[in-house]
């Protein structure tokens, strides 16, 4: 950073750093006790879709990679679109498997980095639930190298259960780098995962 970008209150965004998913199992376990709120299995990433053949052969790729266990009863990779043309792919594991969830997710995101997308990257998520059916989201702000909780209301309404958003923040503080600034909590309605 320069002295006029000091000067002017710019600072450099802050590298993605992916290997921050892998402390999402331990926190899981964290989040269990403080919570009880259980991973479901299921996982996305979501993208901005590019046009292109060096971009679809990406895709191919990414669902070779991880279909490759749907012989031994694994369930293929989906991809979706949402309402805003992003694109979605959603992998699922058994409850039990956080580990290997946060392995496909970090598969997906370090080949479309490495494949010169990695602009193009957004978020990832690992879904939660409670004994009661709430749905939680662990999401990772890919530009920011942060997490933070997403937890919609239950039903067709598009609101947030924000008291039990800031009882997990406080409870996941030492496991995970979690987003300060409140504004980048960006709801994710209808994220596939949830």
């Amino acid at each position: 950073m320069g002295l006029l970008d000091a000067i002017l209150g710019r600072s450099k965004p802050v590298r993605p750093d992916l290997d921050q998913l892998f402390a999402v199992p331990s926190a899981a376990l964290t989040l269990q006790a403080a919570t009880g709120f259980t991973p479901t299995g299921r996982g996305s990433v979501c993208f901005a879709g590019v046009e292109g053949g060096g971009f679809a052969r990406l895709q191919e790729d990414v669902r070779e990679l991880l279909d490759a266990d749907t012989e031994r009863g694994g369930v293929p990779v989906e991809f979706s679109r949402d309402a805003y043309g992003y694109t979605w792919l959603l992998a699922t594991h058994p409850a039990d498997d956080t580990a290997g969830l946060v392995n496909d997710l970090h598969a997906v995101n370090t080949m479309l980095q490495d494949g010169g997308f990695g602009p193009h990257l957004l978020c990832s998520l690992i879904g939660f639930r409670d004994a009661e059916g709430r749905a939680l989201a662990l999401v990772y702000l890919y530009k920011r190298g942060t997490f933070y909780p997403f937890a919609p209301l239950p039903g067709d309404t598009e609101k947030r259960d924000n008291q039990l958003e800031l009882q997990v923040r406080g409870g996941l503080g030492d496991d995970l780098r979690v987003e300060k600034d409140l504004s980048r909590w960006f709801p994710v309605w209808g994220a596939p995962g949830l």
